[in-house]
């Protein structure tokens, strides 16, 4: 098996900052990442300490989201490098991977 090296990356947000949109067109048009991943959480909460919990009656969500994506590790740099200026601090994680790049079935 043949392997590749990777970084992945997390970029936590939050539905209320609005900039999902923006960050998506930005990592898709502009920076061309492989793919990535959008999850909402059910819960979560932040440095105000205030809990944000899903719920049926919420007319307007305030949840935490997380965008994960992985590429080589040199344009994963650059794309932090933009991110960084984005997002708040601290809230981009980045860690060093690996991936099978044999065909399906191997």
């Amino acid at each position: 098996m043949r392997t590749a090296d990777i970084t992945v990356m997390r970029v936590y947000i939050t539905e209320g900052e609005g900039q999902l949109n923006d960050l998506l067109s930005f990592l898709k048009d502009t920076k061309e990442v492989r793919g990535l991943t959008v999850f909402r959480g059910i819960s979560g909460f932040g440095p105000s300490g205030s809990v944000h919990v899903a719920s049926l009656t919420d007319l307007s969500l305030d949840l935490p989201l997380v965008i994960e994506m992985f590429d080589e590790p040199g344009k994963m740099q650059r794309i932090f490098m933009d991110l960084s200026k984005m997002v708040k601090p601290g809230h981009i994680l980045t860690w060093a991977g690996k991936t099978n790049i044999d065909g399906v079935g191997g």
